[in-house]
C-alpha cells in the first residue's frame, strides 16, 4: 500500500466554494453548508481507501461532535468512478450509513474541487476559520491501517476546536497521509505525482 501525503495548502488560502450533489442528487453549496459557522471541516474521502475505512467509525463519532458544537462538516468523493467503481454514489451512500457520517458527502464528480483544494489523498482534511481562511490542513490522527496508534481524531478534534474558539490552529499540523486521490487522465493536476 503506497502512502501519499497532503500538499499542505498555504494556511489563510480561502475555501473555494462548490457546488456538488450527495448521492441522492441534492446540491449542496459552500455558502449554505458553512453559513454562520464558527468553523468548517472539509475532508477528501473514498468508500474503499484503507486509510479512510481505517478511521470511518470514529470519523463518524468526532464529525457529530462537531456538528453539535455548530460546526459545519462536509466530505468530498473526487475519485474516477469509472476506474474505481466502489466509489461511485450509491456505494458513498452505503459507505457513510456503514460509519454513521451525519455530515454531507458529496459527489465531485469533474474533479474541479479536488483540484481547487489541491487535495492529494483520501483523507484530506481542511478547517477553515468563521472567515472561511484556511486555518488547518493535515491529519485525523497518527493512526494508520498499519500502525498500532490508536484510532482517535486526536489532531483534527485539536484544531477543529481551536479554531471554533477563535484561538487559531495549533502551529504544529503534520500532513494527512492516504490513497491517492483516483484522477481522470485529463484532470491529473501538474503537482500530482
Amino acid at each position: 500500500m503506497v502512502a501519499v501525503p497532503s500538499t499542505m495548502l498555504p494556511l489563510g488560502t480561502p475555501a473555494p466554494d462548490f457546488a456538488l450533489p450527495d448521492p441522492t442528487g441534492a446540491v449542496h453549496e459552500l455558502d449554505g453548508l458553512a453559513d454562520g459557522a464558527p468553523a468548517l471541516v472539509v475532508m477528501f474521502l473514498s468508500n474503499h481507501c484503507p486509510y479512510v475505512r481505517h478511521i470511518g467509525r470514529e470519523l463518524g463519532l468526532v464529525t457529530a461532535r462537531f456538528r453539535r458544537q455548530g460546526v459545519a462538516v462536509v466530505g468530498i468523493m473526487s475519485n474516477d468512478v469509472e476506474a474505481y467503481p466502489d466509489d461511485a454514489p450509491d456505494r458513498m451512500a452505503e459507505t457513510a450509513r456503514v460509519f454513521g457520517w451525519e455530515f454531507p458527502y458529496l459527489f465531485d464528480e469533474e474533479q474541479s474541487v479536488a483540484r481547487a483544494y489541491r487535495a492529494a489523498c483520501t483523507p484530506d482534511f481542511f478547517v477553515f476559520d468563521s472567515e472561511r481562511l484556511l486555518a488547518y490542513r493535515g491529519q485525523f490522527d497518527a493512526a494508520r491501517p498499519r500502525n498500532d496508534e490508536p484510532v482517535t481524531g486526536a489532531s483534527l478534534r485539536a484544531a477543529v476546536d481551536a479554531v471554533a474558539a477563535g484561538a487559531g490552529a495549533p502551529s504544529e499540523q503534520l500532513p494527512s497521509l492516504g490513497c491517492n486521490i483516483k484522477w481522470r487522465p485529463a484532470n491529473e493536476p501538474e503537482w500530482f505525482g
